[in-house]
């Protein structure tokens, strides 16, 4: 059966496999993970099998890093056929004190029929002995982007636009240990975003096609997670604030803060109740390219990511996750988003309903491809992707 649903996952998704610490020597380290003594075959699909048979075994003990990648074909209304690749590495800057979770990076990269292009790198980086923390995400991307304008009228009123979006986003921060599981921090956040052949730029409202957006600010983490890509238990809290001042090349002055607050529990055997709340606040001259968005693969799954937007923004969501066999697992959810220009101006009747189910695979130890069908309001959606939504 194993082998089975694992060449169903090759037909569908792998078309590259990669090695990175040993990519010289593939047979080797397929062959050092076989667990029995039976002599193997040499044959690709053997090689195959063997190779995810034990990647999800946790090895950061024994390497540098231990890194894999899986790729492939795909197909989604927004972008057409595409080729994406997804690649994960854990690693252990501290390999004495196990109570720490392992350092981990993620590199994905993506390219589809439509035009649309992405490339970046995200991780979490934890010094020996846990006092410190680097946690970055860098990424460009070129799509052709859906627009309906700006605010929750817009999005309901106006007909379907278009345009091209090109984007550079860089953000990194930087964690000091204050407390147990307590950080204090600084953190930089760079997005460069242009906008080029729009149907209709009255939805712009008289704003700019492009912006520069740099910014700089404090921020304060509570992180008692037993694994950052997916916890079985713990919480986790962040309060951040961003300054984009005009001498830092901004547009006008502006602020972001944001509030992060998830909740993770042990049920029963193999099941995991995870619980997010998510708040994005903006206030002086934002432009567009800076607004809350709501929707995408992570918040809000089935929502066109950026039809709904505004300066503010809430959202949540509690999500069951039931592992079923071996490294096979299920997770539904439902939740809830609103964006509004104000507080004074929030309205309980534009709040927006997400619902849905998806499947899990443990790529790597604990670490799972997902797919997941969400459903919203008037809208629906499907996302493949690496690591846990939340």
């Amino acid at each position: 059966m194993r082998k089975i649903v694992l060449f169903f996952l090759f037909s569908v998704l792998m078309s590259v496999l990669i090695h990175a610490q040993e990519s010289d020597h593939f047979d080797e380290y397929v062959n050092s993970i076989a667990i029995d003594t039976v002599p193997q075959k040499n044959g690709f699909f053997q090689k195959f099998y063997r190779y995810f048979e034990g990647a999800n075994v946790d090895r950061t003990l024994e390497k540098k890093i231990d890194f894999s990648v899986i790729g492939g074909p795909h197909y989604s209304s927004d972008v057409g056929f595409g080729i994406g690749i997804m690649a994960s590495g854990l690693y252990r800057i501290d390999k004495e004190n196990l109570d720490i979770s392992p350092s981990n990076v993620s590199v994905f990269g993506d390219i589809a029929t439509t035009g649309f292009f992405v490339l970046g790198v995200s991780g979490n980086n934890i010094m020996k002995g846990g006092k410190y923390r680097v946690d970055y995400v860098t990424a460009f991307f070129f799509r052709p982007s859906d627009f309906w304008g700006i605010g929750y009228h817009d999005a309901e009123n106006n007909e379907k636009g278009d345009y091209k979006r090109q984007q550079v986003r860089i953000k990194a921060d930087f964690l000091y240990l204050v407390l147990p599981n307590t950080y204090i921090g600084l953190g930089g956040n760079f997005n460069y975003v242009e906008g080029k052949n729009f149907s209709n730029i009255d939805y712009l409202h008289g704003q700019d096609k492009k912006y520069i957006s740099t910014g700089v600010g404090p921020f304060i983490v509570y992180d008692s997670r037993d694994f950052i890509l997916n916890a079985y238990k713990g919480i986790y809290l962040k309060l951040d604030y961003k300054y984009f001042p005009e001498f830092f090349g901004n547009n006008a002055n502006f602020s972001k803060t944001e509030f992060t607050g998830d909740i993770y529990q042990r049920l029963w055997k193999g099941a995991i109740l995870a619980y997010d709340l998510h708040g994005e606040f903006n206030s002086g001259d934002v432009p567009w390219t800076m607004l809350a968005l709501l929707g995408g693969n992570s918040r809000m799954r089935g929502y066109y990511s950026g039809k709904y937007n505004d300066k503010n923004l809430i959202e949540t969501q509690i999500e069951l996750r039931q592992k079923i066999y071996n490294r096979h697992g299920v997770a539904a959810w439902v939740g809830a988003g609103n964006v509004f220009p104000s507080f004074g101006k929030f309205k309980w009747s534009h709040t927006l309903p997400t619902y849905g189910f998806g499947y899990r695979w443990e790529f790597k130890h604990r670490v799972n491809v997902r797919f997941d069908y969400g459903i919203g309001r008037g809208q629906t959606g499907f996302v493949v992707g690496i690591n846990e939504a939340f």
